[in-house]
């Protein structure tokens, strides 16, 4: 690398609606299979791991209703932006670290 080249810049303030819709559609696929796997366990199953992966659904869903509108990345309680680190690691949520400590 010489000294001419830019570097790219390793984290960006905000994911771009592109990249949240696919780190959105991988999550989603992930736990699809989950759920796919865990009802053809059956009855050897506990029933909260269903539940568990539909509200984890549920919630990817409402993420790519934020990226349509425009809201994705925006913490619901203070209205920063959510760093790009935290969306990576979790990309449906809806708050800052801060904030979902303080929301319990």
């Amino acid at each position: 690398m010489s000294l001419d080249t830019p570097q790219a810049e390793a984290h960006p303030e905000r994911l771009t609606a592109h990249e949240a819709r696919r780190r959105l559609e991988d999550e989603r696929a992930s736990r699809l299979e989950q759920l796919q796997a865990v009802e053809e366990a059956g009855e050897q199953v506990m029933s909260a791991q269903k539940d568990t992966i539909r509200r984890v659904l549920a919630e990817v869903e409402a993420a790519f209703a934020r990226v349509q509108d425009g809201t994705y990345g925006s913490c619901r309680g203070c209205s920063r932006a959510i760093p790009v680190e935290r969306l990576e690691i979790l990309p449906y949520t809806n708050y800052c670290v801060p904030c979902q400590h303080a929301a319990g």
